[in-house]
């Protein structure tokens, strides 16, 4: 098997608004539920100022055209287009991403725009946020603002971001848990609105693309039991396919509906809900990626707190139907994540095999505890290693026939995770500062970053 990929593959990297731009109110820009909510852990960095990427994109698009990256994902603010979600449009917003827009062009820098990252305008969660059918009303008239303001410029979208992580695990995503009935009316919203943005872009941009971008994390079962067999297919249904069924079929598919119907959740459509699902298709499916998951049929409530089962790197456990199970054939990174390189791959092949689309992997990497050396270095050969490994199995399953066509990584400069602060790095390129001290910000280039450089450079692993 060649180490090379194709020609024409999409290197990149990839970030979101909230967790970089900082500058959370300069410029008109209104407040988002990630501005807002209440954090558990007090101790870590917020996102008023992040790594200021707001006021240093100049500086690490640079850095990025450097590393030689072709794609960049990332998010733009609602808030920053709409303070208040819909209403008066904020020019100073406008203005500033489309002076980011330009600045990737002069690198020869193709932009990934993600229409919406976790960072819902505040003004329309207190109208009920996704709960709402007004909320897709003001999402598709931000999403028509953006396709006409850079349409000319820019002409690959993404949707909404994991929309399935933002009600899976609700709680820390949103600050807020999610009764069950309420939680899968927003999932119809979420999928509506996403499917607007299907039809708008393409009757807006010329030549636009789009798709979505849920995480995807295949599910095994934990044993050969049949239960356990129907843990996994209930919670793939549940986690993974029940998104991109909508997406990219038009469907509710009958394992989710069947779990719909055990629940005794009934979905509200509106008039032209069914035709707007069966019309409207991606161009390609973009995946965010870190772990597989294991699960196994629960039989009993011993061992859980709270009814969740403390076994898993994610809080699973849905009495009657799965439970998570930690998988002893997988190791774990220091923020208690399993590794699965092999089950990147299988992902993959699974997910081609499914929608036979297009795929593109926008996030996939590693969260560590960087050291900045007195000489100014990162070394983070855990990160070369993770990502080595990782991108081997994207060229296998390029090899066994998936259309993979871009990989562009978790992250392109250290962000602040949701969960961890800024101690839990991912970066390419090191942001100095703690979680209470923002020092001067200073950029530096990992061992990683020079990594990757050659790798796309040469378009191949090292042999």
């Amino acid at each position: 098997m060649t180490n090379t990929f194709p020609e024409n593959f999409l290197w990149g990297a990839s970030i979101s608004a909230h967790q970089t731009e900082g500058a959370y109110q300069s410029d008109g820009k209104g407040l988002s539920v990630q501005d807002t909510r209440q954090r558990d852990n007090h101790e870590i960095a917020d996102f008023t100022v992040a790594v200021d990427h707001y006021h240093h994109y100049k500086e690490d698009i640079r850095l990025l055209a450097e590393m030689g990256i072709k794609i960049f994902r990332f998010s733009i603010a609602w808030t920053r287009i709409f303070p208040n979600g819909r209403g008066e449009i904020n020019q100073a917003g406008l203005h500033h991403y489309n002076a980011v827009i330009d600045e990737l062009l002069k690198y020869d820098i193709q932009p990934f725009i993600t229409l919406n990252h976790f960072d819902l305008p505040q003004a329309l969660e207190d109208e009920g946020g996704w709960s709402v059918r007004s909320t897709v009303d003001a999402f598709v008239h931000y999403a028509e603002t953006l396709f006409e303001a850079y349409g000319d410029r820019v002409k690959n979208w993404l949707t909404i971001n994991e929309p399935n992580i933002m009600l899976l695990v609700d709680k820390k995503i949103l600050g807020k848990e999610i009764p069950l009935q309420e939680k899968y009316q927003q999932f119809h919203h979420l999928m509506i609105a996403e499917k607007y943005a299907f039809k708008r872009c393409h009757e807006l941009i010329t030549e636009g693309k789009i798709g979505p971008v849920p995480n995807i994390s295949l599910v095994y079962p934990a044993t050969s039991k049949p239960q356990d067999n129907q843990a996994a297919l209930y919670f793939n249904s549940v986690r993974n396919w029940a998104y991109l069924d909508f997406s990219c079929l038009g469907r509710y598919n009958t394992v989710f509906k069947d779990y719909l119907n055990r629940n005794n959740i009934h979905i509200t459509f509106a008039p032209e809900d069914k035709k707007l699902m069966e019309t409207h298709f991606p161009d390609y499916v973009a995946m965010n990626f870190y772990t597989t998951v294991t699960v196994e049929k629960p039989t009993e409530k011993a061992g859980m707190k709270n009814g969740i089962s403390d076994q898993q790197s994610e809080d699973i456990m849905e009495w009657g139907f799965y439970k998570g199970f930690t998988n002893p054939y997988l190791a774990k990174n220091e923020f208690n994540w399993t590794i699965d390189p092999d089950g990147l791959k299988t992902t993959l092949q699974t997910l081609y095999d499914r929608y036979h689309l297009p795929i593109i992997i926008t996030e996939n990497g590693l969260g560590a505890k960087d050291e900045l050396t007195a000489d100014g270095k990162i070394h983070d050969n855990y990160r070369i290693n993770y990502l080595n490994l990782h991108i081997d199995q994207c060229l296998q399953a390029i090899a066994a026939g998936v259309d993979l066509i871009g990989y562009s990584p978790w992250s392109a400069i250290d962000l602040v995770s949701v969960h961890e602060g800024i101690s839990k790095r991912y970066g390419f390129i090191y942001v100095d500062r703690t979680e209470h001290d923002e020092k001067e910000l200073s950029r530096y280039k990992k061992d990683s970053f020079y990594w990757y450089k050659t790798l796309i450079e040469t378009n191949q692993l090292p042999s």
